[in-house]
This record gives structure tokens, C-alpha cells and sequence, in this order.
């Protein structure tokens, strides 16, 4: 049977989706105080070595040489200051 684009588009936007994400507020505060400063910070797939510029509660943004990076924080393993 052929439904017409509308009616698909209803039986999609029926659906109800939720995002949850856990949140440490002890790493946050502590990657706040941070910002600014040169990281190596260790993730479950690879190191990244930049400076961090921003600290959202699901999420850091490392600015590696011109390039920003995303990291969730779910995914970080650890986090190492640089002098």
C-alpha cells in the first residue's frame, strides 16, 4: 500500500524521543577550572592535546591548533594539564 508524503511524515512526528546523558557535576566543576589551559585529554578511542575552550554539561570543546574538537564527556578517560 502507497501512503502519500503527509502521511508519513505524521506517523514519524507521532513518536516521542527523549536524550538523556548522566552528568558528573564534580568533573564539570573541576574542567571549569581549567578552561584556558593546555589539556591532553585521553577518550576511548584517541588522545587529543589542545586547549580548552568550553565546558557544557554533556561536552568539552578543545581548540587543537586551528581546529576545534567535541569531545563528549562520557567518552573521556582522562585529563592531563600541560605547563
Amino acid at each position: 500500500m502507497y501512503y502519500g508524503y503527509d502521511t508519513q511524515r505524521e506517523q514519524v512526528n507521532n513518536f516521542n524521543t527523549q536524550y538523556q546523558t548522566n552528568v558528573d557535576p564534580f568533573v564539570i566543576q573541576t574542567l571549569q577550572t581549567v578552561i584556558g589551559k593546555q589539556l591532553v585529554v585521553e577518550t576511548t578511542k584517541d588522545t587529543i592535546r589542545g586547549v580548552l575552550k568550553d565546558v557544557k554539561p554533556d561536552h568539552v570543546m578543545l581548540l587543537a591548533g586551528n581546529f576545534p574538537f567535541f569531545v563528549r564527556i562520557q567518552q573521556i578517560v582522562s585529563i592531563m594539564p600541560i605547563d
